[in-house]
């Protein structure tokens, strides 16, 4: 049999096998016997040493063509089968997208640091500057300077958690962060400045109560400050964290370092000032105090109080909260169960 005789005859053969091969392992085998060493193919140039240069050309010529038409073969073969087996694994593996999804609880930042972020990104934007203290505080910083003297009440130890120092108490307010910006501020410059922080008082672990809470107090001091400087600063946080249809108003009341000095209200969330459990029936809710900075605050930190003036309020963070999340325990703020998260999440999105 001549050498185009047996290309005809392993053609042939090769196109009837390969409708056979249904897996990779089979195109395997099929390919060991046609290109393997002792494949059929590969045996077409194994007596070429006997032969005539011109033979050896020629056969040369015609083995190189029919391994180039099988290798074709095989590849399209294989391409066939892969899609063919990705395509069953697909369909094996395919997702019912109607099906619930699996819900993963998350925790989320703390709701008191969530209102202070609030609270400090609404004073920044009126040209306030947000200042931090020590919580281990002076005597000189946290009364003397704020004209409390001594022999006030709230110096008492059974309010103020003292120190083995006599002069050193973990802070009862977060005033002596401007006490300390106002000394610092040699030039004697117009001030703006925020001061949140945690605060310490001895007082009942109760659901109202604690003997740490946050404070978020404020100072601002320029030139022929008034009251209604301070009443519309009030109005802005009021409709930015309770609504723009909130009322304020302005209570008289009575702090050392303020004079005059007033409680700050809003008018009722709840009852929209009809009276109920919230607002005990007045149609008001105290959310803060505040007033003009007395003179000798301003005195005592090197201030000319017949040339300037200014006004300080303070805030509860926890009473702030509760308020606007309707929240009953103060405790509350401080676990870490995720389905009081959830609440919170809800009634930001409401």
């Amino acid at each position: 049999m001549d050498i185009e005789e047996k290309v005809k005859l392993i053609r042939e053969n090769l196109d009837k096998e390969i409708k056979s091969v249904q897996s990779t392992n089979d195109l395997s085998n099929l390919k060991v016997k046609y290109l393997g060493k002792k494949g059929c193919v590969t045996e077409l140039t194994h007596d070429m040493a006997n032969l005539s240069i011109e033979e050896k050309k020629e056969i040369g010529r015609i083995s190189n063509e029919l391994k180039s038409r099988v290798d074709a073969i095989f590849s399209e073969c294989e391409e066939a089968l892969k899609n063919k087996e990705l395509e069953k694994k697909i369909a094996s593996e395919k997702i019912d997208i109607t099906l619930p999804s699996t819900k993963i609880s998350v925790g989320s930042a703390n709701i008191l640091e969530k209102l202070i972020e609030e609270m400090e990104e609404l004073f920044v934007s009126m040209g306030y500057d947000v200042v931090e203290g020590p919580e281990v505080e002076k005597d000189l910083y946290n009364f003397e300077l704020l004209n409390l003297p001594k022999g006030h009440p709230a110096r008492d130890a059974q309010d103020t958690f003292y120190t083995y120092e006599s002069t050193l108490l973990l802070r009862s307010q977060t005033s002596p962060v401007q006490i300390r910006t106002m000394l610092k501020n040699k030039d004697k410059t117009p001030l703006r400045v925020i001061c949140p922080g945690k605060t310490y008082r001895r007082d009942d672990d109760d659901a109202t109560h604690s003997h740490q809470f946050t404070q978020i107090e404020g100072l601002l001091v320029d030139k022929n400050v008034s009251l209604a400087d301070l009443k519309g600063t009030f109005d802005v946080v009021a409709k930015k964290f309770f609504g723009e249809e909130r009322k304020t108003r302005f209570r008289p009341s009575f702090y050392p370092f303020t004079e005059p000095s007033v409680e700050l209200d809003i008018s009722c969330f709840n009852c929209e000032g009809k009276g109920c459990s919230i607002c005990k029936g007045t149609g008001w809710i105290t959310v803060g105090g505040a007033g003009i900075v007395n003179h000798n605050v301003l005195d005592n930190c090197g201030y000319d109080s017949t040339v300037w003036s200014g006004f300080a309020f303070g805030f509860g963070a926890e009473r702030l909260a509760m308020l606007k999340y309707g929240i009953s325990d103060i405790r509350t703020f401080y676990t870490n169960d995720l389905r009081i998260k959830d609440n919170f999440d809800r009634k930001d999105n409401d």
